[in-house]
């Protein structure tokens, strides 16, 4: 990076400001021929870090970190041509490579090239969304792309839709930055809805959530769902006021999905307690496993006991296009709300999210006003949003709606399945592979067992915890190099629930199949890169040696 000693001996050879410079920065196309050369550098750049070879060059984290520790900054202006130069010497050679179809961990990838001239309208216009007269058409355009996504989660007639897109007093789904967002207003609403105004009481939004529980006879405010609900879950119950104790987790089964039986136990438990259940939350592709609840049974079970039923699809989004496996899906239907995630396998930039609303009216509890903007009858989108100011996004999800349409999403989402199965079907071929869970989504989970205890693997017999604890560190070790050598890559996670037994702590290798353009040479290409760092630290492991009667690994893996 650029220390501030050069900074300042550029500062002392030239005084570049001037306000006629400073307002062509911001002067309407066509842009100079510096700035478009400028861009064809950078539209190179992009397709290079797309490759499937060429990694960049490797650096520690810690080594590349200290290269972004100055905190001074130019007092003169730099050319724009300087700065990318910047980008070029210092930023791009290191930045994560998502697009390269050898890039398996992130569950976001590269975005198809038209998205990338929508930015630079997007950018351009420069429209707020939280206030109809900021944004003008661009706020009915939000309005019907969230329709169309309503339609196609809930099915509902076309005479709902014709009704309800451009009313104003409907809202059918919220446009956020991503799940996160989505998933914290679906329980925002779900709390207000239960603990709202009755009689003389205001309501737990304007009393807060002590004054709401003690006026409903309840000691305490609770939200049950898996223990592979997204940790924004984790988020939304301390924002909300409800403490963490009050995310109740329930167990999953060894396929990740949550046990609906459990679940049940803890309703009865829960009013038993005086506890008010404000929401049941359903995984439809957890981000650990790609695993999909029994959406069905969680909603009448939600149903059941009176509460409301959220849907976390943020993964699972895909699947709505698909005739082939829509039905895993079966239930969502059913739920209050859904939190679908544009930027992950709808190929979308970052910054895309929705929830979705079953009933129109159902934002209205956590709707705002000022003397400004927002007010009743406006039409404003930021009445029910928890962002204030946000950019014209949608537009993405519109486009892609049209130009990649429903075939289109149908074909991606069924052949990221297809790949996570064939994927799979190599680790089984592989001795050196361990397959931890079947794929229901498109997500792998899988470890490296080394050679002297592949026999034990092969005859299915159980490693005891502390040889589990030994593979941990190997396969953490294995994932770490990989992502430091930088061709090729994959996440990795802790499963506690697999082959090896309920509450068995296992680190699991996470491929995450989501850009269209990996082929299946590419998955086979991933595992040799892997099976050949494994293959690297088996031989660091100390000598076997025997242990009362048996072998025994009990080694330390040093990268």
């Amino acid at each position: 990076m650029k220390g501030r000693q050069e900074d300042t001996m550029r500062e002392e050879e030239t005084d570049r400001f001037s306000p006629e410079d400073l307002r062509g920065l911001f002067a309407p196309p066509p842009y100079p021929e510096t700035t478009e050369r400028i861009r064809e550098r950078l539209l190179l750049s992009l397709r290079a870090l797309s490759r499937r070879n060429g990694a960049p060059t490797s650096w520690p984290s810690s080594s590349l970190a200290t290269r972004f520790l100055e905190s001074g900054q130019p007092l003169q202006p730099w050319s724009f041509e300087d700065y990318v130069q910047l980008l070029d010497d210092d930023i791009l050679p290191h930045v994560a490579r998502v697009a390269s179809p050898h890039s398996l961990g992130h569950m976001t990838s590269g975005v198809p090239g038209f998205m990338r001239v929508l930015g630079d309208l997007v950018l351009g216009l420069n429209q707020n969304l939280v206030k109809k007269d900021a944004s003008r058409v661009l706020t009915l355009l939000e309005r019907q792309t969230i329709g169309m996504m309503h339609r196609l989660a809930y099915r509902c007639p076309a005479a709902f839709y014709d009704s309800h897109i451009q009313d104003e007093d409907s809202t059918l789904g919220i446009a956020t930055s991503g799940g996160t967002l989505a998933n914290i207003t679906a329980l925002w609403i779900a709390r207000n809805s239960c603990l709202g105004p009755r009689d003389a009481f205001a309501g737990v939004e304007a009393t807060g959530l002590p004054a709401a529980l003690d006026h409903y006879g309840y000691d305490r405010a609770v939200i049950i769902g898996s223990s592979l609900m997204h940790y924004s879950l984790e988020k939304a119950v301390s924002i909300l006021g409800f403490g963490a104790d009050s995310l109740l987790k329930i167990p999953v089964d060894r396929h990740g999905c949550v046990c609906i039986g459990h679940l049940r136990n803890a309703l009865a438990d829960c009013r038993r307690q005086r506890a008010r259940i404000v929401a049941i939350v359903g995984i439809a592709g957890s981000t650990d496993c790609g695993s999909i609840d029994a959406l069905g049974e969680l909603a009448s079970a939600a149903r059941e006991a009176g509460v409301h039923f959220h849907v976390d699809a943020a993964w699972g989004t895909p699947l709505l296009f698909s005739a082939l496996h829509r039905d895993k899906l079966n239930g969502i239907e059913r739920a209050d709300s859904v939190t679908l995630d544009g930027h992950k396998q709808l190929c979308l930039p970052i910054g895309n999210g929705l929830l979705l609303l079953r009933n129109p009216t159902a934002a209205g509890v956590i709707a705002k006003a000022t003397r400004y903007m927002l007010q009743e009858g406006t039409g404003d989108l930021g009445r029910c949003s928890m962002e204030g100011s946000r950019p014209a996004s949608t537009l993405f999800l519109h486009a892609a709606l049209h130009v990649i349409g429903q075939q289109g999403y149908e074909f991606i989402g069924n052949e990221n399945i297809r790949k996570a199965q064939v994927m799979a079907a190599m680790i089984r071929d592989r001795p050196e592979w361990e397959l931890l869970m079947e794929p229901q989504t498109s997500i792998v989970l899988y470890r490296y067992i080394p050679e002297r205890w592949r026999v034990r693997r092969t005859q299915c017999h159980m490693f005891t915890p502390e040889e589990n604890r030994q593979l941990n560190e190997l396969n953490e070790s294995l994932q770490k190099i990989q992502s430091e050598k930088g061709s090729t890559f994959v996440s990795r996670t802790i499963i506690e629930n697999s082959s090896q037994g309920e509450g068995a702590p296992i680190a699991a290798l996470r491929a995450v199949i989501v850009n269209p353009l990996v082929e299946d040479a590419d998955l086979r290409a991933v595992l040799e890169d892997q099976a050949a760092i494994g293959a690297e630290l088996e031989q660091t492991l100390p000598p076997r040696r025997r242990v009362h009667g048996h072998e025994d690994m009990l080694f330390t893996v040093r990268p």
